[in-house]
């Protein structure tokens, strides 16, 4: 049986296979899937959580997955700002470069 070839898994399942295969199979394909929370809200709770801890990086999925998701340019600068106060200014000055390159990328 062959393994499909998914987002996680082009993306660095030959580097790490089984991360990739946990991340399609559980987070993507069970964790986001739950209906106790829809996808607009999933997408709010992690960006949240990307902007307190920092994670710069992973913004770069995650913040044009969120308007893919529902959540507005505006919730997101919102969220951003709001994020100032709670989880710090260099982690809201971080996002805020990052919300700078999406809203400039075509398409956006």
């Amino acid at each position: 049986m062959s393994t499909p070839h998914t987002t996680a898994r082009n993306s660095f399942g030959s580097v790490a296979p089984k991360l990739a295969e946990l991340s399609d199979d559980v987070l993507f394909g069970d964790v986001w899937e739950r209906p106790q929370l829809s996808k607009r809200d999933r997408s709010l709770v992690t960006c949240a959580a990307l902007i307190a801890l920092g994670k710069t990086e992973q913004m770069n999925f995650h913040l044009p997955r969120a308007i893919e998701n529902g959540v507005t340019h505006d919730e997101l600068v919102e969220l951003v700002t709001h994020l100032a106060f709670y989880a710090g200014w260099p982690n809201a000055m971080s996002a805020v470069s990052k919300l700078r390159e999406l809203f400039a990328a075509p398409n956006r």
